[in-house]
């Protein structure tokens, strides 16, 4: 039985520090109202996030308004659009100089990070040598290359992701399966179920380190979870997982897949095709990305690193290829809405957490990441004194295991979208269509992690 005085205790200091954020305000309006607000903010962003698909149909039927309706359609920006409507509400409601403290008080560290490690990783070295690397492990195996290419992408990658990081595992995997499991000539519920398969892999597939999954990051220095304890507690049972959700799906997709997998030219912005990537620029630019990933927690420092890859980048483009610059602007875009608007929800997620057994925990855990990124869940968790460690495997299982159901439920998720939604009919994907794609992955995840 937990220590109920320790978190009503909990209870009484976060709200002794949501007055105190807001002893300028000398209005009649309290934190609680504004925690309303926030909350009503909050679901209409989860609201306009399910309907971004329909204002994608009404974009391509519109003809006055179909940059307005693109605008709304474009997932990443959903969160920041949101944001901005707290930011004005506080600004009315309130006074300018607390909305603007507001904002200035938030940790952009993760957006920022996932804009640099998205350009990184993406960019065309960094490209073909993971495409060499799984090519050539794909010339082992037994299967056609597109099987093996895909089998992969789904099983090794997302590993990889505890190693470069889950931001950019998806970028990779996303980038090297866009044109073999993704590709239109793919029915279109592979392509779901595949997509599933994917943010599932990628979300548990990073806790075999204490660094590379943001809901682990974001509890691991507080209670002390450092990578032998992740590998010892979750990280064999992440690999099993990936294992069955990638050879489940091969085993039924295997049929849909072509036979070959077409290196495409590479062009420059030009039109023109681009020099082959000599071996030093790889190496140089997996530096640039191993950097940016050990200097992950400062971003004075990888953002500097980022500036320097942009110069090298600039001056050998022969061989470079158009860096993923706004994709990564507008995935960031959304995790930065995301810090606005989550920052004033713990009020309602702090107590659905923190009050439950394990059991009930875990479930709930899974449940609530298909509504708010994981990484939230597990750091209110961090908040709660007294915790036991079931409590806090429980939370965090939980959270990774459900990090597929929808694309605000991982970090790395809108980087994927992004990446391979053109992929989709009406070059949107549906919320439900990856909800039904994600179900079976999520199931394997959550009885791996259980009972295991």
């Amino acid at each position: 039985m937990r220590n109920t005085g320790n978190f009503n205790g909990v209870i009484g200091s976060f709200y002794g520090t949501v007055r105190l954020t807001f002893t300028t305000i000398d209005t009649d309006m309290t934190a609680t109202t504004i925690q309303w607000i926030a909350a009503f903010l909050f679901a209409g962003a989860l609201i306009h996030t399910f309907s971004a698909s329909y204002f994608e149909r009404l974009a391509h039927h519109s003809k006055h308004h179909s940059g307005l309706f693109h605008l709304l359609g474009e997932v990443e920006a959903v969160f920041g659009i949101w944001a901005l409507f707290l930011v004005i509400a506080m600004a009315f409601s309130v006074n300018l100089d607390s909305a603007v403290e507001y904002v200035d008080t938030r940790h952009y560290t993760e957006p920022l990070f996932v804009f640099v490690i998205m350009v990184v990783a993406a960019s065309r070295p960094v490209l073909d040598a993971s495409r060499l690397l799984v090519e050539g492990l794909a010339r082992l195996m037994p299967v056609n290359k597109g099987v093996a290419f895909t089998w992969l992408g789904l099983f090794m990658v997302p590993l990889l992701g505890s190693f470069i990081t889950e931001p950019a595992a998806m970028t990779l995997a996303a980038l090297l399966l866009r044109d073999v499991l993704f590709s239109k000539a793919v029915p279109n519920f592979i392509r779901y179920w595949g997509l599933g398969v994917l943010f599932v892999n990628i979300s548990i597939g990073g806790v075999l380190t204490s660094f590379a999954a943001p809901p682990v990051l974001m509890v691991a220095g507080t209670w002390g979870w450092d990578t032998p304890f992740m590998m010892v507690n979750f990280g064999w049972k992440a690999a099993i997982g990936v294992f069955i959700n990638a050879t489940v799906f091969i085993f039924f997709a295997a049929k849909h897949l072509g036979a070959e997998v077409k290196t495409p030219e590479a062009l420059g912005e030009d039109g023109q095709p681009l020099a082959p990537v000599p071996w030093w620029a790889m190496v140089i630019h997996l530096a640039f990305l191993g950097a940016v990933v050990y200097f992950a927690h400062h971003p004075a420092v990888f953002m500097g690193v980022f500036l320097f890859f942009l110069g090298f980048t600039a001056a050998y483009n022969t061989f470079q290829s158009r860096l993923l610059l706004k994709e990564g602007l507008l995935v960031a875009f959304f995790l930065a809405g995301l810090v606005v608007l989550g920052g004033m929800q713990q009020w309602w997620l702090q107590p659905a957490v923190s009050d439950l057994d394990d059991g009930v925990l875990f479930m709930a855990a899974m449940a609530l990441t298909a509504i708010t990124d994981n990484a939230a869940l597990t750091y209110l968790g961090s908040l709660i004194e007294g915790t036991s460690e079931s409590f806090r495997y429980a939370l965090v299982a939980g959270a990774v295991a459900g990090g597929g159901l929808t694309v605000i439920a991982n970090a790395p998720n809108p980087a994927g979208l992004s990446l391979l939604k053109r992929q989709f009919p009406d070059e949107a994907v549906s919320a439900g269509g990856l909800l039904a794609g994600a179900l079976g992955p999520t199931a394997v995840a959550a009885l791996c992690f259980w009972y295991l």
